[in-house]
């Protein structure tokens, strides 16, 4: 089936709250469009340092991340950041990645936006119970 890669779109949701109290022109928004691989294994939102600081999020924090070969760092956390995928949106934090990275979708923000992934399509497509807007648990 190989690796999902989608096209994202993302801005800094405190650029667009400005901009909702009239503090920033709507142009001022920094927003961006990616290519990001799909990983069900990664918990959150990866972006490399460079797309972190052109979208002007600010660090929120520190978390220390295990990768695939079991290494674990501590990576700064950074956020708002507002990702769009199709017609469905979520604001969360990502990890920061080292510079030229590449850019990882993980379970939190695929949980937000209620999607599941299409391997034979490579796509992301809502879930068959949810085809309008995200059905998310309450219990």
């Amino acid at each position: 089936m190989g690796e999902v890669k989608i096209s994202l779109w993302m801005e800094n949701a405190v650029d667009r709250e400005r901009y909702l109290v009239h503090e920033i022109r709507e142009d001022q928004i920094r927003s961006i469009e990616a290519r990001a691989l799909v990983d069900t294994g990664a918990t959150m939102l990866a972006l490399p340092q460079e797309m972190v600081e052109r979208l002007g999020l600010r660090i929120r924090g520190q978390v220390i991340v295990t990768y695939a070969d079991e290494r674990k760092e501590e990576r700064p956390r950074a956020g708002i950041v507002t990702v769009r995928v199709g017609d469905r949106d979520t604001d969360v934090d990502c990890v920061v990645g080292p510079p030229n990275s590449e850019p990882l979708l993980g379970q939190i923000v695929l949980e937000a936006m209620d999607l599941l992934v299409d391997c034979v399509h490579q796509r992301l497509v809502p879930r068959p119970e949810s085809p309008f807007l995200p059905l998310l648990k309450m219990k």
